[in-house]
């Protein structure tokens, strides 16, 4: 099957990447649009300034809302398998984390003390943590995917890349929509829109959607439902344009989730420590048959996850004169969150932890645009970020350790608070010059201070009592900073009007931090990981054909990624009373990755769409240091593989839209995707790795006459493929080792009414 998505996949490799259609006007007949229809130019913001996709010289691929429909995709994880090279997935036993890598990098662990490595933003927003990421799909315009270190023009440096979600604009979209989607599992979507003008020089919109469902996860004997999904959502515009040159655009959204334990499955024997014998006493062996979605846990009906992330925004646009603009984007963002976090996944309490956040950030950046309508574009700006995120932590473990059988109680409390503040000034510059070439080039520098504080204690039950420390360590409130230059420069040549190509070198910078699980007094006492970098090189190609009707993109690329922060999981003084369990942070390796990408899309005929995405990509370690595998020779392999690094990955999806005798259309579509084995943890544990998979979507989709009605339906993973999407490691504690798993086989109806 390996071998037939690949050969499917490149022998459409004359088509794809960005699936926006271009629509006829609405008194056309469905034949005349079948006849002309060809691929819009579409419009990305991927160097801060609004440009063709097929004349910008970044990896970005683009989704409008149509595409997302499309891709059956009601939440943003719902992207994964559309981009080459992309991971991003529901993340790590939480209902509303999203885990994001491109090419090989992310972010290795959940904990806020460790900063995302793919930049996350919504109407150029920067969100700061994975936390509250996972969004639900309304009120979208687009999104876009930028892949490769975006260290010149975003608001934080990003050494994978960035996803951008830009919302609707009520001065684009004058009207409304409701939707209704209903599914199994319970599901029950809503979502409704509404904006239009408001006046002369005012404008204004808003969008709430609702997304429920039972969850596909449950407790056998109980019938406790998990995995599931109860989150209610709004945002609100309001534009004033007072004149041509002067637009503010004033945004507030607020996201309420309220849901169930995410479950996994145990990969590994989970054990307990006999502190008299060092005996290890088995909890429960994992089982080894397909998953049958069944879950235990140790945590009470009433301890789900809680979240409410809201924000308000401010963008102010300034057209100075016809060379010069101003731009200014101000934003504040709020985040609590109450999770109860099964990291065991299973009856016992090894390592079950509540994690609450009260985050808070603030934003400025300030840009200058300049264009002189000939050969000359620029962006100059400021940036500045302030973020608190104080944090409250439990960690219950009464099933861990032993004394001669007898089972000893175990509380872990934690309190800290980490104060980013990061601040920027950024220069790019774009010049045309000879017989269709372009030069571009920017810089950045980046400053970051991080402050923290962490106290831990440790309770421990009789026959230990006298053990429990309080605190356990402290790390006391100490500041550390850290700055880089970043800077970027690529040389492009358009060849023909249709075909352009380009070769870049682009620069990235995550910044150091504070170990958020420096539990001894010994790892307090050394707390702090440094910065890592990376460079990314590549070439690459974009055309189009002259009739509009067929799309492509290739590129290669070359990245040395330097200082990768790796949290693993280890035991200090085994043979001690009382041994020290530490998950220490590493600046432990260098890597290598080389890739290649394709996209392409094609319309053959009348009314049929092809497309398709390929991603190769060699991740290796050029070294890895970590100390335990100097110490123990059995865990030599540890680190053979990056983790969410697939080799390939491909995806073909084909529309077919037929036109009724009435006007109106039918349209019938699918896609196929697989994803080479792929490895979920840092240190390549063997449950912890998901062998290749396929993965098969299908839908149906009535549009009326005159756009009014939209009836859909659709299957997502049609085989019923049982797959591992996340995992979390912790095997120093009771040989943690789960898996988390994708959705199996779900289907959908929906219906929306569009009212103008």
């Amino acid at each position: 099957m390996k071998r037939q998505i690949l050969v499917l996949a490149i022998s459409s490799a004359l088509f794809m990447p960005h699936a926006a259609v271009a629509q006829a006007s609405s008194d056309s007949s469905e034949e005349d649009r079948n006849e002309t229809a060809e691929l819009s130019d579409i419009q990305v913001t991927a160097r801060r300034r609004t440009e063709s996709i097929d004349e910008v010289p970044v990896a970005v691929s683009a989704f409008s809302d149509s595409d997302l429909d499309d891709l059956q995709a009601s939440r943003i994880d719902g992207l994964q398998g559309a981009v080459p090279n992309l991971n991003i997935v529901q993340g790590r036993g939480s209902s509303s984390n999203v885990n994001i890598f491109i090419r090989g990098i992310g972010q290795p662990d959940a904990l806020q003390t460790f900063d995302p490595g793919v930049g996350f933003y919504v109407d150029d927003i920067y969100y700061s943590r994975i936390n509250g990421a996972l969004l639900g799909l309304f009120d979208i315009d687009h999104i876009e995917v930028l892949r490769g270190p975006q260290g010149t023009l975003y608001g934080k440096n990003s050494t994978g890349g960035a996803v951008k979600v830009i919302t609707k604009n009520p001065e684009d979209m004058t009207g409304g929509s409701v939707e209704l989607t209903m599914g199994d599992y319970g599901r029950i979507d809503t979502n409704a829109y509404l904006g239009g003008d408001l006046g002369s020089v005012m404008s204004g919109s808003i969008a709430i959607g609702s997304f429920k469902n039972d969850g596909f996860v449950k407790d056998p004997d109980t019938g406790r439902r998990f995995n599931d999904d109860d989150t209610k959502a709004a945002r609100a515009k309001l534009v004033y344009y007072p004149t041509d040159r002067f637009t503010a655009t004033l945004a507030f959204d607020y996201t309420h989730q309220d849901t169930d334990l995410t479950m996994g499955r145990p990969t590994a024997p989970l054990v307990s420590t006999d502190l008299a014998t060092g005996e290890l006493g088995i909890h429960l062996l994992p089982e080894t048959d397909k998953w049958d979605y069944t879950a235990r846990t140790s945590f009470g009906p009433d301890q789900g996850q809680k979240l409410i992330h809201k924000g308000a925004s401010l963008h102010m646009d300034w057209d100075m004169d016809d060379q010069w603009q101003l731009k200014s984007i101000s934003a504040w963002r709020k985040l609590d969150t109450d999770a109860f976090i099964d990291i065991d996944a299973s009856e016992f309490e090894l390592g079950d932890v509540l994690v609450s956040l009260d985050q808070k950030q603030f934003s400025q950046e300030l840009q200058f645009q300049f264009d002189n309508s000939d050969d000359l574009e620029a962006v100059f700006g400021l940036y500045y970020l302030n973020e608190k995120v104080p944090s409250y932590q439990e960690a219950y473990a009464d099933d861990f350790l032993t004394f001669m059988d007898i089972p000893i109680d175990f509380l872990r409390t934690i309190e800290d608070d980490l104060d980013t503040t990061s601040y920027a000034a950024f220069g790019h510059f774009n010049w045309s010059f000879g017989d269709d070439w372009s030069l571009a080039g920017g810089l950045r520098y980046t400053h970051e201070e991080k402050d923290y504080f962490r106290t831990t204690s440790a309770w421990f039950g009789a026959p230990l009592d006298a053990a429990s420390e309080d605190p356990q360590a402290v790390i006391p409130k100490t500041g550390k900073s850290w700055s880089a230059l970043t800077p970027s420069l690529s040389l492009q040549k358009q060849f023909t009007p249709q075909t352009m190509g380009y070769v870049s070198a682009n620069r990235g910078f995550k910044s150091g931090g504070y170990n958020g699980r420096a539990n001894s007094p010994e790892e307090a006492d050394n707390p702090i990981f440094d910065p890592e970098f990376v460079w990314t090189y590549e070439m690459g190609v974009k055309t189009r054909s002259s009739n509009g009707r067929a799309r492509a993109g290739f590129n290669v690329f070359h990245s040395t990624y330097k200082d990768f922060q790796a949290r693993v999981s280890s035991i200090t003084n085994p043979d001690a009373p009382i041994p020290e369990f530490s998950f220490p942070v590493l600046n432990a390796a260098k890597l290598t990755m080389d890739g290649a990408e394709f996209e392409g899309s094609l319309f053959v005929g009348q009314g049929t769409r092809l497309q398709t995405q390929i991603g190769y990509l060699d991740a290796k370690y050029d070294r890895f240091d970590d100390p335990r595998t100097a110490l123990d020779p059995t865990l030599t392999g540890l680190h053979d593989h990056v983790a969410f690094s697939p080799k390939w990955t491909a995806r073909l999806a084909a529309t077919q839209t037929f036109t009724l005798p009435n006007s109106s259309a039918l349209t019938l579509g699918g896609d196929v995707s697989w994803r080479d084995d792929t490895w979920l943890s840092v240190d390549n544990r063997p449950g912890l790795m998901q062998k290749d998979y396929t993965l098969v979507g299908l839908f149906g989709m009535y549009d009326s006459a005159d756009g009014s009605w939209q009836l859909r339906a659709g299957v997502r993973n049609l085989t019923d493929e049982v797959y591992k999407t996340d995992a979390q490691e912790f095997s120093s504690v009771g040989n943690i080792q789960t898996a988390f798993y994708g959705w199996p086989r779900n289907y959908y109806i929906s219906a929306r009414y569009n009212f103008f």
